[in-house]
């Protein structure tokens, strides 16, 4: 029997090849119906749909699912973003990225961008500019220079501005895969 992990990864795998698919386990169901791949929770309806007539497909994805982490997870490692804000039905749209080659995408709460920082801190401290961690901000990828956090809030500095983020906000980063 598939977990809701594989499962999930099985829609979007089918939905970014434009395939029909029908799986099921005990809690989601994913299942083709008029050209459009849908994941239903047994319990929350519909909580993820892909068009399948679209060129490439833009998944759209329920935010108070209780799944959502892990199709978020599952749309950032086949390079898909979250474009937007919350739509007036409840959904987080979700559009394909070219990723720059030799990083990985996350698309995370900001407190794992924090975490993630303590790893890479010392390259910002080196002459030049680091690029072992970027952010998407203003439609571009941007190297991070440093994190600092004050009164529950993330700063982070970039070469063109600052962002400040609460610790639960969504942030999509790119860190550099160790060759």
């Amino acid at each position: 029997m598939l977990s809701n992990l594989d499962l999930i990864r099985e829609f979007v795998q089918n939905s970014i090849q434009k395939k029909d698919i029908l799986l099921s386990n005990p809690s989601l169901t994913a299942q083709t119906v008029y050209k459009i791949n849908q994941l239903t929770a047994k319990t929350e309806g519909v909580i993820a749909t892909a068009q399948l007539s679209n060129k490439i497909p833009k998944f759209l994805i329920h935010a108070n699912s209780s799944h959502w982490e892990l199709l978020n997870q599952v749309l950032a490692e086949s390079n898909y973003l979250l474009k937007g804000e919350v739509d007036n039905r409840g959904f987080y749209q979700y559009q394909y990225y070219e990723v720059p080659k030799g990083y990985q995408m996350h698309c995370t709460k900001s407190v794992f961008l924090w975490r993630a920082w303590w790893k890479y801190r010392k390259y910002a401290l080196r002459p030049g500019i680091p690029l072992e961690l970027l952010i998407r901000t203003r439609e571009s990828w941007y190297p991070i220079r440093d994190l600092i956090i004050s009164d529950g809030l993330l700063y982070i500095k970039t070469l063109g501005s600052e962002i400040a983020l609460d610790s639960n906000d969504l942030v999509t980063w790119l860190s550099k895969v160790d060759c």
